[in-house]
């Protein structure tokens, strides 16, 4: 058991397996007491006046309590993350990365912006871990990138990925969770879909391009196909022929 645990651990890619890594790390260390909730959640003041920037990472490390909803969360985030490294994004690390610090960027953006607007400025002063929403993101953008998987439920009813954050967005409400922090993750990976995928087919412009400093940090291998040394693959010149 441990052997088959050890082996599906290692054979996540990169991104997928150090991001898991750091959020059961983070949490399992807020449960034990050893680190702090209090130094890791989202606080703009302290960010910009005490310049506490590791705040905008840690925040989406920590998944509050050990508990079912912690399991779910691991589960989507082992599940739904190693998918799209492995399939939308395979031999394209920078670019997944890139999708995630988007996505970072983005729900960040939302949460400072609502806090300064009168109505809604409670709500969103409550958010101070975005964790679930950049799960949550990863998740919507898979389905809208296979809207036609069909799914199952808790073996209840069947539907097709593209309903998948619908329907757990109404599994959420259900069992009493906040529907703000799914909502922010459809929000940042519909922003995500439309200027990656949708964008770029109406205009031909794609202006989610990965930052060549990011390329650096990933060496994708390049699949090379070699060339049988035999084969001829256009006509030879006409010296060669006359020769």
């Amino acid at each position: 058991m441990a052997q088959a645990v050890e082996d599906w651990y290692k054979q996540m890619p990169v991104i997928t397996r150090s991001y898991l890594t750091a959020a059961i790390v983070t949490t399992i260390g807020c449960s034990l007491e050893i680190i702090s909730p209090y130094n890791l959640y989202l606080n703009p003041n302290l960010v910009v006046k005490q310049y506490q920037i590791w705040r905008l990472v840690t925040n989406f490390l920590y998944f509050r309590k050990m508990d079912l909803d912690f399991l779910f969360h691991m589960f989507f985030l082992a599940r739904y993350c190693k998918l799209l490294e492995e399939n939308s994004f395979r031999g394209r690390t920078a670019d997944f990365f890139f999708m995630l610090l988007f996505g970072s960027t983005v729900l960040t953006t939302i949460v400072l912006v609502g806090g300064m607007i009168p109505y809604v400025s409670e709500s969103f002063a409550k958010i101070i871990f975005l964790s679930n929403s950049l799960t949550f993101m990863m998740v919507y953008v898979w389905s809208k990138q296979n809207p036609y998987i069909h799914m199952s439920f808790l073996g209840l009813f069947t539907f097709t990925a593209a309903y998948l954050p619908w329907v757990l967005l109404g599994f959420s409400v259900l069992v009493g969770a906040s529907a703000w922090v799914d909502l922010l993750g459809m929000i940042a990976g519909h922003a995500y879909y439309f200027l990656e995928d949708v964008y770029p087919k109406m205009t031909g412009r794609r202006p989610l391009k990965t930052p060549i400093f990011i390329k650096t940090l990933f060496a994708d291998e390049t699949v090379v196909v070699a060339r049988p040394a035999e084969v001829r693959f256009a006509a030879p010149p006409v010296e060669e022929i006359r020769r």
